[in-house]
């Protein structure tokens, strides 16, 4: 007599071609093909050359035993696309997030990156998912985690896109994240198709899951990019006071001390951009004004005199002559300022005794930037380039081009949200320095290749790393610092006048 076996049910194919296979009210497997259902069936002790056409054997159920509508080619090259996108976009979350997550200065920005490189982790995971649900699904939850892959890559190359069309530049990853935001949308249309949450057990607190998880990726980007640069403000504190000046016989030159300082008074260390201080005697001829003059006119002469940016000017003093005599940098470009921290510098300067100055003054200028908004190569920055020196062909301006004799400062300036360096240009500090000039600096993707033409400061290059400019002006009568120190009264002696009482 025959043995009697559990009947063995083959399902209708889903919308994909997989035909479930179940036994006695369990699901034993699913099959793609013939091949595959023999393959279950063996499993299950049936002989490999069982007549899969014996209704005492098999029930078919929405097809007979031909009934295999699976496509697999189309169903490997989907699963392979989803991978490969879930990969690369994996690839990238690592790449946006990594400098950030170890290297950022701020916990802002850190957990920004971290945030980044823990998406790259749910990619990764969804990339792993997507060959399940690729396949036989035997995850259930398999459908879900991809599609919040999917979401995540949506949401990064949807960013990036955003921020790129703000500049329109070209760099590297332009053509990888746009490609990847065309896969995203692809991908995202393909799982809402096909409902990959409907196998979730809680559909609703798996959207809440990624609604929270949303809210938290946005108000992280918004703390580190609005609040925290208002929470850290930047200040520097400027001093430049002259001392008493004393004579050098020997030499005939008068010896006029000069006393330099900075400190950060702000919440944000500082790289100093450029900096310098210029030391200028002022020449003057003075009139009484005898009533019969025209003192408009001397006003204005004395004003024109003095430059139309001054806003001021004078009207006993006329024929205004402004030397430079001493000039130099203060801090050197490329150094950093902590918070709280103090460099003060002390010069002297040599005036000739039958010099005809009335007044010393002095200028300081400090061009600065925010060291949680960028990093600049301090190694590359600091190196001087002079502009007459022929052998460096790439700083060389030649006289004919109507270029001053100054030094060049030049090197590479990352912005500390790797956001914007995968969609901007590389950015470069440049500092020029020359004697008795008002130092200038300047952030741009000029890299000195090509005409000096393209050296432009972008005032919004130098909002966005932070950068800001302080100075400080002083001025001294030389008559002062010439004048004899006050004699010590002896003790018990006031200077004033004795009054007498009746």
């Amino acid at each position: 007599m025959r043995n009697i076996r559990p009947w063995v049910v083959v399902e209708p194919p889903d919308s994909r071609g997989l035909r479930r296979v179940v036994v006695g009210g369990e699901t034993v497997g699913h099959a793609w093909s013939a091949g595959g259902l023999r393959k279950i069936l063996g499993r299950l002790g049936h002989p490999e050359d069982l007549d899969l056409e014996d209704p005492v054997a098999l029930c078919w159920r929405g097809g007979d035993s031909g009934t295999w509508p699976d496509r697999p080619g189309r169903r490997h090259a989907v699963t392979v696309l989803l991978v490969a996108g879930l990969l690369a976009s994996m690839a990238l979350g690592a790449v946006v997030g990594w400098p950030d997550a170890f290297g950022a200065l701020t916990f802002a920005q850190r957990l920004n990156g971290i945030m980044f490189v823990l998406s790259g982790v749910v990619l990764g995971a969804a990339a792993v998912a997507a060959l399940d649900y690729g396949g036989k699904r035997q995850f259930r939850g398999s459908g879900a985690i991809v599609l919040l892959g999917v979401l995540i890559a949506l949401a990064t190359d949807s960013l990036l896109l955003f921020m790129w069309l703000e500049e329109t530049e070209f760099t590297p990853f332009v053509p990888v994240f746009t490609l990847l935001w065309c896969w995203s949308l692809w991908a995202l249309c393909l799982l809402v198709r096909d409902r990959s949450w409907k196998e979730v057990p809680q559909p609703k607190r798996f959207a809440a899951g990624v609604v929270v998880t949303a809210l938290l990726t946005g108000v992280s980007l918004a703390y580190s990019t609005m609040y925290q640069p208002a929470a850290a403000p930047m200040h520097l504190t400027l001093k430049a006071e002259f001392g008493k000046a004393r004579t050098d016989r020997s030499l005939g030159f008068l010896q006029v001390p000069l006393t330099l300082s900075m400190k950060n008074t702000g919440g944000i260390p500082v790289y100093i951009l450029n900096d310098s201080y210029k030391v200028s005697g002022r020449g003057a001829l003075y009139s009484k004004n005898p009533p019969d003059r025209d003192l408009t006119r001397e006003w204005r002469d004395s004003a024109g005199q003095r430059g139309e940016d001054s806003g001021e000017s004078e009207l006993y003093v006329g024929h205004l002559t402004y030397t430079t005599i001493s000039s130099g940098h203060f801090y050197g470009p490329g150094n950093r300022l902590e918070i709280g921290e103090e460099y003060t510098r002390k010069h002297v300067v040599q005036v000739p005794k039958d010099a005809k100055y009335d007044i010393l003054g002095v200028d300081l200028t400090i061009s600065y930037m925010r060291k949680d908004r960028g990093k600049i190569d301090v190694s590359e920055f600091r190196i001087p380039h002079y502009s007459w020196d022929r052998h460096d062909k790439r700083y060389y301006c030649p006289p004919e081009r109507g270029c001053f004799q100054q030094i060049y400062y030049h090197g590479r300036v990352w912005h500390n949200d790797n956001l914007v360096n995968l969609t901007r240009k590389p950015r470069y500090v440049t500092a020029f320095w020359s004697p008795g000039r008002i130092p200038d600096s300047l952030i741009s993707p000029y890299d000195f290749k090509g005409d000096t033409g393209g050296v432009q400061k972008e005032k919004r290059e130098w909002g966005r790393y932070g950068a800001a400019q302080a100075d400080v002006n002083s001025e001294v009568s030389l008559a002062e610092l010439l004048a004899p120190p006050t004699p010590l009264l002896p003790p018990g002696y006031s200077s004033q006048v004795p009054t007498l009482t009746p």
